[in-house]
């Protein structure tokens, strides 16, 4: 089963669905002639009975009397993205959008056109934006979009939050060697430039690890730690797989053992910043006093990833050194303006040194951020 990829199925739902669920963004004017009536009945017709260039002849005509006519924005880019001409679709979709700015399916839709395109930045901003508003309830289109944010994300070395992407689609019992090789990547941290050649053992292990990762994500522990150990004695100097490992013994609570497996990715790299994050997250609250020097050594191996000095700086608060704190949280608030629970630690950290006006405002920002719902996702490296 392979879902993840666009295909005419995708397509002809969404059009059914949006039938229903998209509205006309703004009443029809009363001076529209028969001329444009006739015309959108006409290409409504056209488009059910699948003739596909008169249909988007005829759209184009009505669109030109009533360029506030949202249905027919959304039926000519659904056309022009089912014929793979992604160009024109995203160009219609973005003229749609101001006229059903809370349709989350457009977006998303915008979004895949933007993929095609080669527009990551835009592509990820627009699935991610769509999916707050809200996707049709189409389980297809749904993994499609979950598995093409999942791709942007690694793309873009955000291997966090693919994770949890492709994670979803483990949850929705997706069953795709797409799949599993996408959370393989996420997991080992694997930039796509250095996915391993089609066919070879190599790849085969990717697409191992990222099928033990899915079976963590839908909580299948003790198979997951099973398939692990076995990818452990199969390839044990394999890259990241102690990590990746770390991070399944994560999802199930076991944090010893988990941290045990970061100390060996570290042992075998031993400039892995992220294994170090991994042993201070985990440790933080737990044992500060322990995981203080592991957020050290990441700050000093990779001083320009923020969330070091924001992970360094909770963790300096928890071992009462409010003064080192306060500079590793005000460099975390620069680069996560956005992010309450920064401005909650830097204000502690300010009332904690005796600051008390500099405290007042972190506190005031934090309370301006809360009410706002607003968030960087700091936690993401």
């Amino acid at each position: 089963m392979r879902p993840l990829r666009k295909g005419p199925g995708v397509m002809l739902a969404v059009t059914v669905l949006m039938g229903i669920l998209l509205f006309v963004a703004h009443a029809l004017p009363p001076q529209l002639t028969a001329s444009f009536a006739d015309l959108a009945r006409r290409a409504d017709a056209a488009k059910d009975a699948d003739r596909v260039d008169e249909a988007l002849a005829l759209y184009r005509k009505a669109l030109e009397l009533n360029p506030k006519w949202a249905e027919g924005w959304w039926s000519l880019g659904t056309l022009e993205y089912d014929r793979n001409d992604y160009a024109a679709a995203a160009r219609d979709l973005r003229r749609l959008l101001p006229l059903a700015p809370k349709d989350g399916t457009a977006r998303v839709l915008l979004g895949l056109c933007e993929y095609e395109l080669g527009q990551d930045v835009a592509a990820l901003k627009d699935l991610r934006e769509g999916r707050k508003l809200g996707v049709a309830n189409d389980p297809q289109l749904q993994q499609v979009v979950f598995y093409h944010e999942g791709l942007l994300l690694l793309r873009s070395g955000q291997f966090k939050l693919a994770q949890q992407s492709f994670g979803t689609l483990c949850q929705m019992h997706v069953e795709s060697a797409d799949l599993m090789q996408g959370m393989g990547m996420a997991v080992l941290r694997m930039p796509p430039a250095e996915l391993p050649a089609a066919g070879s053992p190599n790849l085969t292990l990717v697409q191992r690890i990222g099928n033990a990762a899915c079976l963590s994500a839908v909580k299948k522990f003790d198979e997951a730690s099973a398939q692990f150990q076995q990818l452990l004695a199969d390839a044990p100097t394999f890259p990241n797989l102690h990590y990746a490992y770390g991070l399944s013994l994560l999802e199930a609570n076991n944090t010893p053992e988990a941290v045990g497996q970061f100390k060996e990715a570290i042992q075998q790299n031993p400039k892995s910043v992220e294994a170090r994050l991994e042993i201070a997250a985990a440790l933080y609250k737990v044992d500060s006093k322990t995981a203080l020097p592991y957020a050290e050594e990441a700050a000093t191996l990779k001083p320009q990833l923020p969330f070091t000095h924001y992970l360094l700086g909770l963790l300096l608060l928890d071992n009462n050194d409010p003064l080192k704190a306060i500079p590793e949280l005000e460099a975390a608030a620069k680069a996560f303006p956005r992010e309450k629970r920064v401005f909650f630690a830097l204000g502690s950290a300010y009332a904690r040194a005796g600051n008390s006006q500099e405290a007042a405002k972190a506190r005031a920002k934090f309370q301006e951020l809360t009410e706002a719902q607003q968030t960087d996702e700091p936690t993401t490296y």
